[in-house]
């Protein structure tokens, strides 16, 4: 069983940044990929980041590559995503995940654990 707890969200004008953080407990973390997904109202939750087991690959929703950066350290169990240059569209809820390998992290329905989301909105 892997719990997560997202935190970092909040409100922030557009051009502004933000950093999320979630906490994982459970053993597996290290050995698993994990991901952000977000969804905005009236919308599907969709894919936005992921990273492997390692940290040496990581791979990007076209619309936020160049802007947000995802990372982890396996020693302390957090996952992070820096996001810069925020648009309005950027306003969700962010969740972070535990994906069943990294070739399929992009997909939601391989999602092994979701955390209970964190809210972002982004002001014009």
């Amino acid at each position: 069983q892997v719990q997560l707890a997202e935190s970092g969200g909040g409100l922030v004008q557009a051009g502004g940044s933000l950093r999320l953080s979630c906490a994982a407990s459970g053993r597996i973390f290290s050995n698993c990929a994990m991901g952000w997904f977000r969804k905005a109202p009236g919308k599907e939750r969709e894919f936005i980041a992921a990273i492997s087991w390692s940290g040496d690959s990581t791979r990007y929703a076209d619309s936020v590559k160049g802007r947000f950066t995802i990372s982890r350290d396996n020693a302390k169990n957090t996952v992070s995503l820096q996001m810069n240059s925020l648009k309005p569209e950027d306003t969700a809820v962010y969740y972070c995940a535990t994906v069943i390998t990294f070739a399929q992290a992009m997909d939601k329905r391989r999602v092994l654990y979701w955390g209970q989301g964190t809210q972002v909105t982004v002001s014009s």
